[in-house]
């Protein structure tokens, strides 16, 4: 029965995210907001709503470990899973814009600074007020980049539906009691089937959770290969992963305070590490094919050997 509860949880997590997105993306091209901004602040902080939702009420229930986890491990499955899927099938990715001198500070800082925070073991409620100052430098830089390269983001398609007060108000409603309530679910059923199996929440979050909310970002990657736009997921995945660090774990933390076992969850933190690093590697390179994609697919076979 728990599992059904967390598909069904997961589901409605996913959905509620997606109403919010969404509903949020008509009011803002209703009040006129230039496409650019629409489209920095939906992709730092729009695909990342299932793994907030999730991380806050988890660390809400006092299950911190799980807070944490989800992070480590969408963090993962979207480098390994989404952009080494992305490579496998993309027929031909020839970015305009430099990913490697314009992105690359976005991909280790974050993971620099939570290394360093995590050092003694917790990430405290003055350590989340400083990832939330770092969302708002990434912001600021979304805002200082170029305006052509997020436009390409946007649903064209919704800038042309008409708009309704009444249908928005209530569309953003549902998402939000689906995101809500969805994560409560997610995290009781969750923990229930941990306790079950005789496994850590740090494992269940590390997998069912974070994989699970990884699956807005997978399906956004795919539907943008599908359009022939596949290295636009490049740049929303590098946003996630900031949003995940920045805003999932600083606000999070300021719920309660984020326990971390160094020493049980090494493996877990150096495969996140490597498989940052691997994106550099791609990037310096532009091996945006398959065999970035292989080197990417490996590492996630490692997590999943070792972990699982």
């Amino acid at each position: 029965m728990d599992f059904i509860i967390f598909i069904v949880a997961m589901s409605a997590l996913i959905y509620g995210a997606d109403f919010i997105i969404k509903e949020s993306e008509r009011i803002a091209l209703h009040f006129n907001i230039s496409h650019f901004v629409i489209g920095a602040t939906l992709i730092a902080f729009g695909t990342s709503l299932p793994e907030m939702a999730a991380s806050m009420v988890a660390a809400s229930h006092g299950k911190t470990d799980m807070s944490v986890a989800n992070v480590v491990g969408s963090v993962t499955f979207n480098i390994t899973l989404v952009l080494g899927v992305v490579f496998f099938i993309a027929k031909k990715m020839m970015p305009e814009r430099d990913l490697f001198a314009l992105d690359s500070a976005w991909i280790i800082v974050p993971l620099v600074t939570f290394y360093i925070m995590i050092q003694d073991g917790v990430i405290s409620a003055f350590d989340g007020v400083l990832f939330l100052l770092m969302m708002g430098s990434y912001l600021y830089f979304l805002f200082s980049s170029s305006k052509e390269d997020i436009e390409g983001e946007l649903d064209e398609d919704l800038a042309k539906e008409p708009f309704a007060w009444n249908k928005t108000a209530l569309l953003l409603g549902v998402g939000f009691i689906l995101t809500i309530g969805g994560a409560n679910f997610v995290v009781e059923s969750a923990s229930s089937i941990a306790r079950g199996f005789g496994v850590s929440e740090w494992i269940i979050g590390l997998f069912l959770i974070a994989l699970g909310t990884s699956l807005p970002e997978l399906v956004v990657s795919l539907v943008a290969v599908k359009k022939g736009n596949a290295e636009m997921s490049i740049g929303n995945i590098i946003g996630s992963n900031v949003a995940n660090f920045s805003m999932v774990l600083g606000a999070s933390s300021l719920i309660a305070p984020l326990k971390i076992d160094l020493e049980a969850t090494s493996f877990d933190l150096f495969i996140m590490g490597g498989a940052s690093v691997t994106l550099l590697f791609i990037l310096v390179n532009k091996l945006y094919n398959k065999s970035g994609a292989i080197f990417l697919l490996t590492i996630l076979a490692l997590f999943l050997a070792h972990s699982l």
